[in-house]
């Protein structure tokens, strides 16, 4: 079954534009900023918050942190919100994995005003599961319309194990009896895919792997995600680094290959 372009931009378009902040972000809880510390901290440690904010006048006019609560009104420990530290709750995943790349939380602006509060915990959250998911099926399709595109006559059998192979024809024929319209690339795993494509310079350049090792170790760590995203497992401990790595290289090379 061939891989098109068309395809691919779309199921892209589908997955980046229409999911957002507001799809995980959470309300921020706030407190008036003569409220005494140590009842705001009651709260927070309740409640298992790291930071809260402050209202003035009724106004959300800053934060605190919930380590700097001691003595006094919650008011006199206020930080005011720093421009760096908001984001709007119309913001994509790819922007926000980002942006938490180097900071824990992010308040969330939503109209015009700071009422909200996203932190990396809220990524393993359903909505980013499934925009993960489908950024890696975006990858999938692209390896396999690189495939299609340099061994159309199927000689690609050749960079694959006799084992590897019979897996994917047994898949091939119980997928068959189904009435599936598939081939035999359909059903390689993505591992397999990845090796196919590293073993020609070409097509691993043409994808953005800089070098056979590295792209190696980025398959591995991409199968390492599918497999924790479809078995409910924590993402953000185990995988962090490969998806802050994954949404680089949809936004820069790999996101829709020429």
């Amino acid at each position: 079954m061939a891989t098109t372009i068309a395809s691919q931009q779309h199921l892209r378009r589908v997955f980046v534009e229409n999911f957002s902040v507001a799809d995980i972000a959470e309300p921020l809880a706030s407190f008036d900023a003569s409220t005494l510390a140590a009842d705001v901290l009651a709260v927070m440690v309740r409640r298992a918050y790291r930071v809260a904010g402050v209202r003035r006048d009724g106004t959300l006019c800053g934060y605190v942190r919930r380590e700097e609560l001691a003595e006094g009104a919650c008011g006199d420990v206020l930080h005011p919100f720093d421009e760096d530290d908001v984001v709007a709750d119309s913001v994509g995943f790819p922007e926000l994995v980002m942006r938490l790349n180097d900071r824990p939380h992010l308040f969330v602006n939503v109209l015009g005003q700071v009422g909200g509060i996203v932190t990396r915990t809220d990524l393993q959250k359903p909505p980013v599961r499934m925009w993960l998911f489908g950024m890696i099926t975006i990858i999938e399709m692209g390896l396999t319309r690189l495939i299609e595109t340099a061994y159309p006559d199927g000689s690609w059998r050749q960079f694959l194990s006799e084992g590897r192979l019979q897996k994917a024809e047994m898949l091939l024929e119980e997928r068959r009896r189904r009435h599936q319209d598939l081939d035999l690339l359909d059903c390689l795993q993505f591992s397999d895919r990845g090796q196919i494509v590293l073993r020609n310079d070409d097509l691993r350049q043409r994808a953005g792997f800089v070098s056979r090792s590295r792209g190696e170790r980025s398959i591995k760590e991409l199968e390492a995600l599918r497999n924790n995203l479809a078995h409910a497992q924590d993402i953000i401990s185990c995988d962090w680094d490969i998806i802050v790595k994954l949404t680089e290289f949809l936004e820069t090379r790999f996101a829709l290959p020429a």
